[in-house]
């Protein structure tokens, strides 16, 4: 909708949220969670016997739950395991080798996402399926159709029984391992296969909710979910929230598939919403190339879509990937006093210095998040937005091509934004996006309450 966010436009797009996360037209059934012996994210922990002395982490993952319990959930049947090599038990052990040596458990394939089962490769990469040197499984590829990625076929699917899922999500929409999470429950749904969801933390906590909601028609494998940019929930509450949601926003399953759908979610222990990554007291595995600490999780809704189009890069050189900002054709001074004069709640910026690919100096401004609880998540990526548009002779946005408008559009979620910002470039007004956005993510995150498996 052109011409900015209207009182109209607020209205309606309230009134639709709650068919958007598939809060209504949701069957009677409800997915399985699997009861710990302790409630799900009380802050006193069952450790799972461990050597004399030895200092384990608070958090205990869902593969810590699962191996507390003797697993459970999947003896007696032929599982299958789609995970990344953030897939690991507290201990850092892989839940490959976890599951691998379990005493009756039969771990008969593996699945893969973008990047590879190993994080071996590069974003958008697609490859076949292969068999695993260190395992002797089948790796069976989950990102080698264009047309279908994520979506495991009724072959790949048909030596096991039950799909565990273990990947560790980073709390933002656009990022494809929730989306691959999705698309694999709608697969083993349409099949017959129960779906086995080992909970994970949420880094950024689970209070933080921010940003645009993904419109309909904008729904692709960087978008799955309709949620703000920035989420607040867990893998295995996400998968709650989605199991009997209705399209757009839920699964494409017939009444008979949608009736036979089995979801078991292991919840974790020891995990409150409060908590951010480093207070899990667990040592962060990189789940992608760019992904690699806990301030790249931070930067990446923070500055990702600011750096689409517009002329803003991320990262300076090598370093400081999704935290150094770094403008193409304007100083870095004039950046910084530029940003520094927006007043963006929670955040300070300095200069960095690194080298660049052809082992040159280069520079740029590292954003610091100087007040968690303030911070906005998304909100700098908008204002790099409007400082593109000032410092462009041309309104960058209007000018993009039709290629990369649609990235752009299936990233940040919003048809209506992208036109507002083409039509008036510099002099959008940010602030009215932002209070229609801050009502949305209030609705929802009131709403995703019902899904919660924790406090």
């Amino acid at each position: 909708m052109p011409g900015g966010p209207r009182i109209s436009f607020l209205k309606n797009t309230l009134t639709l949220l709650v068919s958007a996360f598939g809060l209504v037209g949701c069957s009677a059934s409800q997915p399985s969670v699997a009861k710990p012996a302790l409630p799900a994210g009380s802050p006193s922990v069952a450790a799972v016997p461990s050597p004399a002395g030895e200092k384990l982490p608070p958090v205990m993952l869902g593969i810590d739950v699962l191996e507390a319990e003797g697993f459970a959930a999947v003896r007696g049947k032929r599982i299958g395991l789609l995970t990344h090599p953030a897939g690991v038990n507290r201990r850092g052990i892989s839940t490959i080798e976890v599951l691998r040596h379990a005493p009756g458990v039969k771990l008969v394939a593996l699945y893969a996402g973008e990047h590879g089962i190993y994080n071996e490769l590069p974003a958008e990469k697609t490859f076949p399926d292969a068999i695993d040197p260190r395992t002797g499984l089948t790796v069976f590829s989950l990102y080698n159709d264009k047309t279908k990625r994520f979506r495991p076929t009724p072959a790949q699917l048909k030596p096991i029984d039950a799909l565990v899922i273990d990947l560790q999500d980073i709390g933002t929409r656009s990022y494809t391992f929730i989306g691959a999470m999705k698309t694999a429950m709608e697969a083993c749904f349409e099949n017959g296969k129960e779906v086995i969801i080992l909970d994970r933390p949420n880094p950024l906590g689970g209070l933080k909710v921010d940003g645009p909601m993904l419109d309909p028609g904008l729904m692709t494998d960087v978008g799955r979910f309709r949620v703000p940019y920035v989420h607040g929930l867990t893998m295995g509450e996400l998968a709650r929230m989605v199991k009997d949601a209705l399209p757009p926003g839920g699964l494409a399953l017939t009444p008979a598939q949608r009736a036979r759908a089995r979801l078991t979610v292991i919840p974790m222990r020891g995990w409150t919403r409060s908590m951010r990554w480093p207070e899990t007291g667990l040592t962060w595995v990189p789940t992608s190339t760019l992904i690699t600490d806990w301030a790249s999780v931070e930067g990446y809704p923070m500055v990702g879509l600011g750096c689409i189009l517009g002329g803003f890069t991320h990262g300076i050189g090598k370093a400081y990937a999704f935290r150094g900002i770094h403008h193409d054709k304007i100083k870095d001074d004039v950046v910084e006093k530029e940003l520094r004069a927006f007043n963006l709640p929670g955040l300070q910026f300095r200069s960095v210095s690194a080298l660049n690919s052809k082992g040159q100096p280069a520079t740029g401004l590292y954003v610091e998040i100087s007040d968690y609880d303030a911070w906005e998540p998304t909100a700098l990526n908008f204002y790099l937005m409007k400082l593109a548009c000032k410092f462009a002779p041309r309104n960058p946005f209007a000018t993009a091509t039709k290629a990369d408008q649609r990235t752009f559009k299936i990233h940040v979620g919003s048809e209506a934004f992208f036109d507002d910002l083409a039509a008036k470039g510099a002099r959008i007004d940010l602030e009215a996006w932002l209070r229609t956005w801050r009502e949305q993510a209030h609705i929802y995150q009131e709403q995703s309450k019902k899904f919660w498996l924790y406090r």
